[in-house]
């Protein structure tokens, strides 16, 4: 399914010129038939006073139509037990309200989670099979966690020493969190490299003291650029593409030298990116950009996702050829509940191997 937003600029066509990598670039050219939306509706927020460097374009989220219904139902049902048995109902609430809240704010949040995931691709080269890549994803740095659960992270990637690390994007929520960037990601390394791509909240606070401040750890922050990494006699494209969201994606540029048929694996912040990802015959998508949801219940979901997050939210999907990884993110807003951050060890398995 296409991406769905239309960005204040409509970009020309792309034409992929990488065998069955072809195809338009689908950001822009045209909205979602409502009747085919999925069971969130469009709620922008206010506008608010942003630095020069950041977007002009208002925040927008999507929240699902389901809470709101269960909230209201919640809410005449609470009334209704208020009017019947008086303050025992309220003082349950309290009870019960109280420590759910601590738990939304203090806990879950601080309580980083390593998730192992096995992908099993029956295109990848025999050579590959059993190649780790370690994921963290949006670390935000400024808030309230951040920086302890990115600290976690980098232990967690230094214990479990995956042959790739991807980082996919937003490191930063505030532009006074750029100098943390190096002290904290400088103990990362791995055989076939680090590697970096950015995220909307990186362009919002300084996309060039974000890329200068990766640098001072060896970090390469790719823009629709492509790296050729070699693991036991097999090949791997790595591939990173710019935001979509105030950047300039170009998968047609990014896959430029790539052979026909080469084994690709792509970061890329936004998710969404997905269905062009499969156009472009991408073999392995990484993202992050929806944290989840931040607080997910059972049935219903999560209560809102962002721009370009709205189709691939959690966890694994198959898109066409492409095989599709999104991540809890390691912070963010200090507000969770059955959404924990995470760090991820995906390993890459050819089809008929065992795992999960």
């Amino acid at each position: 399914m296409d991406i769905t937003e239309q960005k204040t600029t409509k970009p020309a066509p792309l034409v992929g010129a990488h065998g069955a990598r072809n195809g338009t670039l689908s950001h822009g050219i045209r909205r979602l038939d409502p009747r085919r939306a999925p069971v969130v509706r469009y709620v922008p927020m206010a506008r608010v006073r942003i630095r020069r460097r950041r977007s002009l374009e208002p925040h927008r989220l999507y929240y699902n139509h389901s809470w709101l219904a269960s909230s209201l139902f919640g809410l005449a049902l609470g009334a209704l037990g208020l009017r019947r048995f008086g303050r025992g109902v309220a003082a349950l609430a309290g009870a019960i309200g109280v420590p759910l809240w601590r738990y939304a704010t203090l806990v879950e949040p601080a309580s980083p989670r390593l998730e192992r995931v096995d992908l099993r691709l029956p295109q990848l080269p025999t050579a590959l099979d059993g190649l780790r890549v370690g994921l963290i994803s949006d670390l935000h740095l400024g808030f309230r966690f951040a920086a302890q659960n990115t600290r976690w992270a980098v232990e967690q990637m230094r214990h479990e020493a995956p042959e790739l690390i991807a980082l996919t994007g937003d490191f930063i929520s505030f532009h006074h969190a750029i100098p943390d960037i190096a002290p904290l990601l400088r103990d990362l390394s791995a055989p076939l490299g680090v590697y970096a791509v950015p995220g909307n909240h990186d362009y919002w606070e300084g996309i060039a003291d974000v890329r200068n401040a990766l640098t001072l750890c060896e970090i390469p922050l790719l823009f629709n650029q492509h790296r050729r990494l070699e693991w036991r006699g097999g090949e791997l494209w790595l591939v990173g593409l710019d935001d979509i969201w105030d950047g300039s994606v170009s998968p047609r540029r990014a896959l430029e030298g790539v052979p026909p048929g080469a084994f690709t694996l792509l970061l890329a912040h936004s998710p969404d990116l997905a269905a062009d990802a499969a156009r472009f015959g991408f073999d392995v998508q990484l993202s992050g950009h929806t944290h989840g949801g931040h607080i997910r219940l059972p049935l219903l979901g999560p209560l809102g996702v962002p721009r370009f997050g709205r189709r691939y939210i959690i966890g694994r999907y198959q898109v066409g050829p492409t095989a599709v990884y999104v991540s809890r993110g390691i912070a963010g807003p200090p507000l969770r509940f059955l959404c924990p951050p995470e760090a991820t060890i995906i390993t890459l398995r050819s089809e008929g191997q065992g795992g999960q």
